[in-house]
């Protein structure tokens, strides 16, 4: 029901999840690598409340919530990364190690990183590196308010 609620539009499903509760809660999350709006979230939870109603009937009782993925939300799609070429990640590895830097392009198997160390109480940035996008646990964009 979902993934016909998405025809026409250019995204893709980041997480779903279902409560287990008396009236389920619905929480749907969706990006694209333009990104989206809230218009775009509207449209899709009425098309997808629409498909939930004809298939369980009008009186069936549940929460829908389409959304995007916040600015402090982990990216979990290669497709994410494209238009946040630039910005600075925070990257924890499989192998436990982390590291920060900046985005500097994206490919079919990973993300160039440069990134950034102390060296001697300065900051140093290092050559791009290739990190495979299966080498990544976590990647999270870094927020400065500078």
């Amino acid at each position: 029901m979902l993934q016909d609620s998405l025809a026409g539009f250019d995204l893709f499903v980041v997480d779903l999840s279902v409560s287990d509760a008396i009236r389920p809660k619905i929480t749907v999350t969706l990006d694209s690598e333009q990104g989206l709006g809230i218009d775009e979230c509207a449209k899709v939870s009425r098309r997808l409340a629409k498909r939930i109603d004809e298939h369980y009937g009008e009186d069936a009782t549940y929460s829908l919530e389409v959304t995007s993925p916040g600015a402090d939300q982990p990216l979990t799609d290669p497709r994410q990364y494209t238009r946040h070429v630039g910005r600075t990640f925070s990257l924890k590895l499989q192998d436990g190690t982390e590291k920060t830097g900046t985005l500097e392009a994206t490919e079919a198997e990973g993300i160039q990183l440069a990134e950034v160390v102390k060296d001697k109480n300065k900051k140093k940035t290092l050559p791009a590196i290739l990190v495979p996008f299966t080498d990544i646990q976590e990647a999270r964009i870094v927020i400065s308010f500078k």
